[in-house]
């Protein structure tokens, strides 16, 4: 008994030293410790990040003031409308010229959690079609992208999109970007936005 109460006591630490390595990069009040790039609308609402495409109908990005190489990133979103968004990695900007690697967050069967290349190659990876009916189509869902040397893996709701290996990819450095895609139209709500660095 006293050996099963000790691996429960070391397997509890063992969790919340895991936890506690987790650091929310969104304070659920502003946008304190990100940058707002574009016209499109960027605010907070009862604790949730809401991106909506404003009067020009452009891309818009919010970006961390830190850039960030290797780490687990967990968020949850919402899609209110049309929800052509994204999540980007390893990036950085001119005007809204963005280069990077997104993590795509898009309507049904439109490649979520998918890995696009900025004004490059475009599309590297996407889900198997089966596989993006984990999408929960106007409720909340989460996603865990996991970047680490030149391997990125994304999962949506628990399950695994896509994972790839990539020289180019591991190369890059640099900061975490939310997208509002242009067209017009968009909203997506998020919340829960943490982070824990890699070595």
């Amino acid at each position: 008994m006293k050996y099963l109460l000790l691996f429960l006591s070391l397997s509890i630490v063992a969790a919340n030293g895991y936890a506690q390595k987790f650091k929310k990069i969104f304070n659920g009040k502003d946008l304190s410790g990100w940058n707002i790039h574009g016209t499109e609308k960027w605010y907070v609402d009862k604790g949730e990040l809401i991106c909506e495409s404003g009067p020009d109908k452009e891309y818009g990005y919010l970006s961390t003031d830190k850039a960030y190489k290797n780490f687990v990133l967990e968020l949850s979103f919402k899609q209110e409308a049309n929800g052509n968004s994204g999540v980007f990695i390893r990036s950085s900007i001119e005007g809204v010229k963005i280069s990077g690697w997104q993590v795509e967050v898009a309507p049904l069967g439109e490649h979520t959690g998918g890995i696009y290349e900025s004004y490059g190659r475009g599309w590297l990876i996407q889900p198997k079609p089966e596989d993006e009916a984990a999408l929960k189509v106007g409720e909340w869902n989460n996603m865990r992208i996991v970047a680490n040397g030149g391997t990125i893996t994304s999962y949506l709701n628990g399950k695994q999109m896509v994972s790839l290996t990539d020289d180019k990819i591991g190369e890059g450095n640099g900061f975490i970007a939310l997208q509002i895609h242009s067209g017009g139209g968009i909203k997506v709500r998020w919340k829960n936005i943490r982070i824990q660095e890699l070595p």
